[in-house]
């Protein structure tokens, strides 16, 4: 009688146009800023500063990530998808800043995943809980967006990366009522709630940078 192998741990799940497209873009913009080269360094400038608002009124974002594929879909809401890949991209944008390893990992961290690595060992760390929390009842994706902004802020503090692929796909199907919120909602929870701690995990080779060790600042950060 044979056993069947044992079942991967984390499995990246099937992502739609939005999720592949944000993969695409932030991967594109993230090699580029690793590997410093001016343009890119210049586009998370300009991202940045949409991180946490509502994209749609900033127009210095407009251009700087390419949306055409978006309009080669017809079952796609356009200005959902849109809102989406960029409000993704901002995030991702604030994440990176300073950060001289890969704060996007396709098939990495789902948020509730990322959050729950921030609470040492086993216990549950009540503010951190609270931000998560309000960030599942936000209304609007503007306030959600500042919600997520503040989780950001502490997961770039503790080199924590994420999968921006799947937070913008996520922040597409958010805007699908009446059960695209709740869905989301879920999917955070439940991943908040199925992560374990590394230590007790030894075939996990991923690693916390200590925060103390961490760049606070990169010269081509500083100069945008």
């Amino acid at each position: 009688m044979t056993t069947a192998p044992p079942a991967p741990a984390h499995r990246r799940r099937a992502l739609g146009p939005v999720g592949d497209l944000a993969g695409s873009e932030i991967g594109r913009l993230q090699k580029g800023y690793l590997d410093d080269r001016p343009d890119a360094v210049a586009a998370l400038a300009r991202l940045r500063r949409g991180a946490g608002k509502d994209v749609a009124a900033v127009p210095d974002l407009w251009g700087l990530l390419d949306t055409e594929p978006l309009y080669d879909d017809p079952v796609l809401r356009q200005d959902a998808a849109h809102t989406a890949l960029y409000t993704a991209a901002t995030l991702y944008s604030l994440h990176q800043q300073s950060r001289g390893t890969r704060m996007h990992k396709a098939g990495g961290d789902e948020l509730g995943t990322a959050v729950r690595r921030l609470m040492p060992g086993s216990d549950m760390d009540e503010p951190t809980r609270k931000r998560f929390v309000r960030a599942g009842t936000a209304q609007t994706l503007p306030v959600l967006a500042t919600r997520l902004r503040e989780i950001v802020l502490l997961l770039r503090r503790e080199d924590l990366a994420l999968d921006y692929a799947l937070l913008a796909e996520q922040l597409y199907q958010w805007q699908q009522p009446p059960w695209g919120p709740d869905s989301v909602r879920r999917s955070w929870g439940r991943s908040l709630h199925t992560h374990r701690a590394k230590s007790a995990d030894p075939a996990n080779g991923d690693t916390t940078a200590d925060a103390s060790t961490a760049p606070t600042d990169t010269q081509k950060d500083s100069a945008q």
